[in-house]
């Protein structure tokens, strides 16, 4: 199979402004659906700027503390263990905070200094203010579509981010990610980009998500291990995408169309 790479297929100008934001020392929100590549972008242009990468899962169960830090015991002493957060601003690392809405309104306060010209980190618990080098940056990422109105970014978060919105690739594109990664023939990641155009032209109650680029990769390496192509798409594609038995059949009948 083909070697799996972190080369991130830039479909704009996304490249150029995520540099322009690290160089004047600028925070960035990705926007953008499941599965369109934001951290797969984040990692490219970390090693393209050859900086560290530390990368945080958000969810409703981070807190401030999972962030910066906190005391811990080790064999039989109390120690301070740095977070994510601190390590990667003492390092002049990227830190990327993956569905940053997920974590709890208060935990995302702690970034706030980070993210305006005071580029300073507050670890109360030491009494220590670190000053974040110039090679540090602050990367968030998010899925406007799948958030509610209780769940989003405050004003006060977005105004301090250069936002880059990123979305599913041209159908071209996206047939190059598919044959790069897997290693299937040109035909067979063809039928697979016209399926996710076609559920991504469906306006269906039913489906909270499309069919994004990572779900067709998915479909391509089943197939790549030898289950046929309209099997995978089924099983990697349309059954992930909702429990609806109707909608479920009429993604099945879109698979039978395009594959």
């Amino acid at each position: 199979m083909t070697q799996r790479q972190s080369d991130y297929m830039a479909s704009g100008r996304e490249k150029d402004i995520f540099r322009a934001a690290w160089q004047s020392g600028l925070p960035v929100l990705l926007k953008g659906p499941t599965g369109c590549g934001k951290t797969r972008f984040v990692q490219t242009m970390a090693e393209e700027l050859r900086r560290p990468l530390i990368s945080v899962a958000c969810h409703e169960d981070l807190t401030a503390g999972d962030l910066v830090g906190r005391y811990v015991l080790q064999g039989g002493n109390t120690i301070w263990q740095d977070g994510p957060l601190t390590r990667a601003v003492r390092e002049g690392a990227i830190c990327y905070l993956d569905e940053v809405v997920e974590a709890r309104a208060d935990t995302t306060v702690v970034i706030h200094p980070l993210a305006d010209h005071r580029r300073e980190l507050n670890i109360e618990r030491l009494g220590e203010h670190l000053l974040a080098p110039d090679n540090f940056m602050l990367v968030l990422s998010y899925n406007p579509g799948y958030q509610s109105v209780l769940k989003d970014l405050k004003p006060s978060t977005r105004q301090r981010m250069v936002a880059i919105e990123l979305s599913y690739p041209g159908p071209e594109i996206e047939r190059q990610i598919i044959q790069r990664e897997t290693g299937v023939d040109a035909h067979s990641a063809d039928s697979l980009v016209r399926l996710g155009q076609a559920i991504r032209r469906l306006n269906h109650d039913g489906l909270a998500e499309v069919a994004s680029t990572r779900t067709l990769v998915t479909a391509a390496l089943l197939l790549h291990a030898g289950i046929p192509l309209r099997e995978a798409a089924q099983v990697a594609i349309a059954g992930p995408l909702t429990d609806d038995p109707v909608v479920t059949r009429q993604l099945f009948e879109l698979v039978k169309a395009y594959v």
